[in-house]
């Protein structure tokens, strides 16, 4: 498999499979809202958008970036998350990197979101679509998030294969600077376990597919079948 790894502002032109990466903290949420029962999630192209949604369909629940906010039902925290039900509702997220990097590739013919939480099932599907050419969007510090590239060249080796080993990637994630500020309370809206929640390997078993639904883009979680294709992943 030919691996590209860009940023959000080097896409020149939408990819034809696209993997989306935002560790900490977009698209670990994104797992545990599906984790917590969501049935989709819908990506915003802006704060107002979210709202607007909301207003709409006032039985979605509105997720942003920072901290809590008029209108917003929730913040973009696995640890914050974990407790909420979610059971059978529609997500509106919008975060300052990766909902921006997965709405930058929306034409591309297949869209994935990924963190460690779901890199091994994200790799999997992967695998089963046999792409040859796969661009990585590094979505945080235009470009240069460690713990994003850590994560994409996790799940590109785990594609490529199995022999490749988590350990060594998650250090490097462990010594991002989004993992320090986390750490260090100086991002709002925050809870303290936010950084090793965003470091749990395979703590899902579904991979995130992201596609154009009406006007929409919409992510949903994807069964992926096991290597033996006798049971669902």
């Amino acid at each position: 498999m030919d691996s590209r790894f860009v940023g959000i502002a080097d896409l020149a032109e939408a990819p034809s499979v696209a993997v989306v990466v935002d560790v900490m903290r977009a698209f670990t949420v994104a797992a545990w809202a599906f984790g917590q029962g969501a049935e989709k999630i819908v990506l915003a192209e802006s704060l107002d958008e979210a709202l607007a949604l909301k207003a709409r369909h006032p039985d979605w629940a509105a997720l942003k970036d920072g901290p809590p906010a008029p209108g917003f039902d929730m913040v973009n925290s696995p640890g914050l998350l974990r407790s909420v039900d979610l059971r059978g509702r529609t997500v509106v997220q919008k975060t300052t990197a990766g909902t921006v990097g997965a709405l930058a590739v929306k034409e591309a013919s297949l869209v994935l979101c990924a963190g460690f939480v779901v890199a091994e099932a994200t790799a999997r599907l992967l695998r089963t679509r046999g792409s040859e050419g796969v661009t990585f969007v590094v979505t945080g510090e235009g470009g240069q998030a460690e713990e994003d590239l850590a994560c994409a060249e996790y799940i590109a080796g785990r594609v490529t294969g199995a022999g490749t080993e988590a350990a060594g990637f998650l250090r490097r994630a462990a010594r991002s600077r989004a993992a320090a500020e986390l750490a260090q309370g100086v991002r709002q809206g925050a809870h303290p376990d936010d950084v090793p929640l965003c470091l749990e390997v395979d703590r899902f078993p579904f991979a995130m597919v992201a596609a154009l639904e009406g006007s929409l883009m919409v992510v949903r979680p994807c069964a992926v079948p096991s290597p033996a294709g006798d049971a669902p992943f």
